[in-house]
Formats: C-alpha cells, structure tokens, sequence
C-alpha cells in the first residue's frame, strides 16, 4: 500500500492523505480546505494533485473545514463514492460545509470588488451551494466503535477523539495478498478535559500511525484560572473600558465552550449585566446539533445539565442570524461581548466587527484558540501593528489578548499520554502531520525518547510504500 501526503504535511491545514492499495482502490483520509495560506493556499485549493474521480471512498476524522472543506470541490471534480463519518460529523458538515460555500461567495464580492477597480480577472468560487448539497447524499454514518467493512480489503471503526462534536480516530485494517495490518489515523487529537466533550479515547493497536502534531513543542496554560481570566477580561473591557469585546472562535465547540462558561459565570451570579452576541448563522446552527448529540457530552456537563437545563442559552445573550442584525452590531456604542467565527479570524463575519473596532483603543480582540501562521488570527496574536483586511490595511489600536487553554488541541504531553494505549515495540512507524515543521522535529525527538523507534515527517506530496 502506498500512502501519498497531499495536505497537512509539515503545515497545520489541508488535511489530505491517500492510501492506494495494491489491487487500485483509493481511499482519501480527509479531505481539508487549506487556509491562512494565501496565495500558495489558494493554489493548493484550486489543484488536488490527484483525479477526483479515481477516488472509490473517503473516510472523514472531523468536520473542521480544514478536513472536509474541500468535498463539495471533489464531488465536482468527479468523485462518485461514499464519504463515511460518525452521525454527529455528518450533521456537522450539513451546516458547515453550506456556511463554506456561503463564506467563499459572501467574501468574493469584497475582494471581486476590488479587483474588478483595478481591472484584474475576478476570481471563482472553489465550489457551489448545488455542489455541496450533492455531495452531503454522498456521506454514510458510521457509529463510534461499530466495526464497519468497506469490501474485503478495508474495515475500520471510529474512536472518540474529543476534539469536536463528532470527532473521531480512524483505526483501519487492510488485506492486501497475505498480509494483514493496521493503520491508524488520529486526526486531530483532543484534550482529556475538554468543557463540554468527552476525553479522547484509547485506540487498537496499530502497524503504522498518521498522528497529528499542532501543539507538540509546547504545553497548553492550566485550564485551572481560565475562566477567572476570560471573566477578568470581561470586566477590564467592557466595564472599565468601556468598550466591545471581540472573540473570533470557531462556530462549532469553541463558541460553545465560551457560552458555556459564560453561562455558569451568569448563574453563579458574578457576569457584569452586559449584552453577549454570538454572531454567526453557523454558531446558531451548530448549538442545536450540539444539543442533540448529548451523547458526546462528559459527565461534568452532564451533572451541569441538572441544574441548568441549557447550558448554552441566559439571559442578555442573543444569537445573531440575520445579516442587517450583524451589521447593527458595528452602531452599538455601549460595551457588549461579540462571538463571531472563524476562529482564525481569516472569514466571515468576524472580519467585519474586527475591521470597525481594531482602530478602537478600548477594544479587545481575544484569540482562543490556533491560528494557522499567516492567517489574520495569527498576525494579531504575534502583535502586528498593522494588518490587512479585505484588502486594505487597518492600523492595530485595540488590544490583543491571547487565551490558549481554549485550544481543543492536545499539547505534547496529551499527545503522548494518548498514544501510551499503544505497545510501541509494534508500531513499525509514526508518520507526523498536521504541524509546522520546527514543531514536528521536537515532537519527533519526543516521541523517541518514549520508545518509538521509527517517527518519519513526510514532505507535501511525498509518497510512502508500507
């Protein structure tokens, strides 16, 4: 079998990872929206690097667009298969994927505006909302644990993952002539104390693993004093301040976990009597999945459920739908909170509320959680003075605070603690993606020591034989 790194390789975005048995079957892990990138992201975006239509099935980790982005664009490139998920990734990417589309056209007409003035070719959409609505026929549900036969080459089953609703590990056995053996894909790996999910859980053992390794030179902040720190944001901000409190976060999970904790600040009596928008279609959207998929949810929530019946709902907090409401948001002059997605800051609404509020001195911009190098997120959190937004450039007024226990990516000690299920004298090899490659080289260096014995970093379209 040979497996060929198309995304995600030594870069943290455009998960994509083929394996080609030797019978012919292609079957892609992921299939991810490279973003932050610019115009080499773009590039990547617009060329797979493979036909689409040679792909037989897909087997999705999570929702993220960084992992499934791209399906509407494969669907309309040729692919004809299945795209399996676990039911809560499924409902995800039904409003994701959509939002995506929406996104990709909505933020065009800024850009084609300009474009158009300096007498450049606009530029195209990578799909549309018909392609992403014939593409969601395609996926098929697949049950954490359920073991599941594509054909009599391949099986595999999801484990939790605890990264996002939904996530999962994808742990698969493959028949190839006389052998069989068995390779595990994490896909992004969670946080044994995520708010809201349950912890990741233990994987079979695997031959060959494809781990994730955003976060693996670095540990995360104590998740003990977070909230006291949000909530003392809050109030230098919007009390003292006097001023808007903007949260770039992603719609689904993040946006969730700081309602949630605003909420328990609410019941417990110690929230300041400030309005909170969370400004997002997708946030309004994904809640309600939320909701549904309680099965995912750890006991400590569960236990919070008893007495607090919507932990994603209180008094003065309004999600925001409709497009002439956002924009109402940019006239308001008394102090509030704003969630708005994405959680890089890179599209979106958000983009928006940051472009009108940046000039501001009493405004905060709060980062909480990765952002791609390159990304607008990631240019505020390293303290850039001057940044660009649709074009134009914007000097940086407002004040930029950084929350990184909110990340729902493991550090490296997570990420060794997860791998520990493993015995690896029978791991043959770790193949590293999903991380800059500074990143990868400790996190290899890591992984050695604990006894790993072959930890490989592929190159962006290398190709493997295992």
């Amino acid at each position: 079998m040979k497996i060929q790194f198309f995304g995600a390789a030594q870069t943290v975005t455009g998960s994509k990872h083929l394996l080609t048995l030797e019978s012919g079957v292609k079957v892609l892990l992921d299939c991810g929206l490279f973003q932050g990138m610019g115009a080499e992201g773009g590039k990547r975006n617009r060329n797979f690097g493979f036909k689409a239509s040679e792909i037989d099935f897909v087997i999705l980790s999570h929702a993220h667009i960084d992992h499934s982005g791209l399906l509407p664009k494969l669907f309309a490139e040729g692919f004809r298969g299945k795209i399996f998920a676990t039911p809560a990734t499924v409902d995800l990417c039904g409003i994701m994927l959509r939002d995506s589309a929406f996104i990709q056209v909505s933020d065009l007409k800024y850009v084609n505006k300009r474009r158009a003035k300096r007498g450049e070719e606009l530029i195209k959409p990578l799909y549309t909302m018909e392609d992403t609505e014939e593409v969601l026929d395609a996926f098929f549900e697949v049950d954490y644990l359920q073991q599941f036969a594509i054909n009599e080459e391949i099986s595999f089953n999801f484990t939790d993952q605890g990264h996002l609703l939904g996530s999962a590990a994808v742990n698969i056995t493959i028949k190839e002539k006389a052998r069989t053996f068995t390779l595990t894909f994490t896909g992004d790996i969670g946080r044994p104390n995520d708010q809201i999910l349950r912890g990741p859980e233990r994987f079979p053992q695997a031959d060959y693993i494809l781990c994730e390794s955003t976060y693996g030179d670095r540990l995360h902040e104590k998740i003990a004093g977070t909230e006291q720190r949000l909530l003392e944001i809050v109030k230098e901000t919007c009390v003292q301040n006097k001023g808007k409190l903007i949260i770039p976060a992603f719609s689904v999970d993040r946006t969730q976990e700081l309602v949630y904790a605003l909420d328990k600040m609410k019941h417990a009596g110690i929230l300041p009597r400030i309005k909170v928008y969370v400004d997002s279609p997708l946030s309004v959207n994904a809640t309600n999945i939320m909701r549904k998929h309680r099965e995912c949810f750890n006991d400590t929530i569960l236990n919070y459920l008893k007495t607090d019946e919507d932990p994603f709902g209180f008094e003065n907090l309004e999600y925001v739908s409709n497009v002439v409401r956002s924009k109402e948001l940019n006239d308001i002059k008394e102090p509030c909170i704003i969630i708005s997605s994405s959680g890089m800051a890179e599209a979106g609404r958000v983009k928006h509320h940051i472009a009108n509020n940046i000039r501001k001195a009493n405004t905060t911009i709060l980062i909480v959680g990765y952002c791609t190098p390159g990304s607008l997120g990631s240019e505020l959190k390293v303290g850039k003075k001057l940044v660009q937004i649709f074009g134009e450039y914007y000097p940086v007024n407002a004040r930029v605070e950084v929350i990184d226990s909110y990340s729902a990516h493991a550090d490296y000690h997570e990420m060794i603690d997860y791998l520990g299920c493993q015995e690896v004298s029978k791991v043959k090899k770790v193949f590293l993606v999903h991380g800059e490659l500074e990143t990868q080289q400790a996190f290899k260096n890591r992984l050695e020591d604990t006894g790993f014995s072959t930890v490989y970093i592929p190159d962006f379209l290398e190709e493997v034989t295992i």
